[in-house]
């Protein structure tokens, strides 16, 4: 059964800025996202994910963060951070490049 993906606002606001932004669009980043996304969706702990948990960074109740490659080997490399929020979802905290 997949997961739900709730966004964190700044979640939204990242999507939305490589989505329609007309100076930060960038289509090929977005599509990388989107099947990122989607493989979270069905299978967060996905091998090309790369999943592991990101000590910098918790959630906003405390809970454990998670960073999913978005891309590999390349120049600030994009990442989606993210943790398990209610029962069958996980929510999205930020999608970026790497810190």
């Amino acid at each position: 059964m997949p997961l739900r993906l709730d966004f964190t606002t700044r979640a939204e606001h990242d999507l939305h800025v490589l989505e329609f932004d007309k100076d930060k669009m960038d289509l090929a980043k977005l599509k990388k996202v989107r099947k990122c996304l989607g493989l979270l969706e069905t299978s967060p702990r996905h091998r090309s994910l790369q999943t592991h948990p990101y000590e910098s960074l918790v959630g906003g109740k405390g809970e454990k963060v998670f960073e999913a490659y978005v891309e590999n080997r390349t120049p600030a490399a994009w990442r989606v951070f993210w943790h398990y929020g209610e029962k069958g979802a996980i929510t999205i905290v930020t999608i970026t490049a790497h810190p």
